[in-house]
C-alpha cells in the first residue's frame, strides 16, 4: 500500500515541476522606490542565455534536467521498467537539483546584503524547494525489490 502512494506522489511531481519552473521564485527591483519584477526559473534562464551561456547551461541542468530526469527514473523503477540498481545514480541527480536551490538562496542573501536592490521571496521558490525535497524523500522511501 505504501509503495502505491509513493508511485503516484512521484508522478505528481511530473506535473508540479513545470509549474514551479514558471512560478515566480522572487520579486526583485532596484531600490525600494521602483516596482518589483517577478523572476521565475524560466525567465531567469531566458536572461542567462543572452548573457552567460555557460551559467545558463549549468542552471538548465540543475533546475530542469536533473530533477525531471530523476523523477522519470524513479517512476520507471516504481513501475518495474528499470532496475532498482539505478537508485544511486538518481540520488546524484537529486543532489544536483538541490544545488540549484542553494544557488538561489546565495543570490538572495548577497543581493539583500548589498542593500541596493529589494528582493522578496515568492511562492514559486517554496514550490520548487518542496518538489526537490519531496523527490529526495520519495527516493529514500522507494523500496528496493530484488528478483522477479
Amino acid at each position: 500500500m505504501r509503495s502505491m502512494w509513493i508511485k503516484y506522489a512521484n508522478l505528481t511531481l511530473l506535473v508540479l515541476f513545470p509549474i514551479a519552473w514558471f512560478a515566480p521564485l522572487m520579486r526583485a527591483g532596484l531600490l525600494p522606490l521602483f516596482g518589483l519584477n517577478e523572476i521565475s526559473v524560466m525567465s531567469g534562464l531566458q536572461s542567462l542565455w543572452g548573457t552567460d551561456v555557460i551559467l545558463a547551461l549549468l542552471v538548465t541542468v540543475f533546475a530542469l534536467f536533473a530533477p525531471y530526469l530523476k523523477t522519470i527514473g524513479l517512476a520507471l523503477i516504481h513501475f518495474r521498467m528499470a532496475s532498482p540498481r539505478l537508485l544511486p545514480a538518481l540520488g546524484w541527480l537529486g543532489k544536483l537539483a538541490m544545488a540549484d536551490i542553494f544557488l538561489i538562496a546565495i543570490y538572495v542573501v548577497v543581493v539583500k546584503g548589498v542593500g541596493l536592490a529589494r528582493i522578496e521571496v515568492a511562492w514559486g521558490l517554496y514550490l520548487f524547494s518542496a518538489c526537490i525535497l519531496a523527490s529526495l524523500v520519495l527516493s529514500i522511501l522507494t523500496p528496493i525489490k530484488r528478483g522477479g
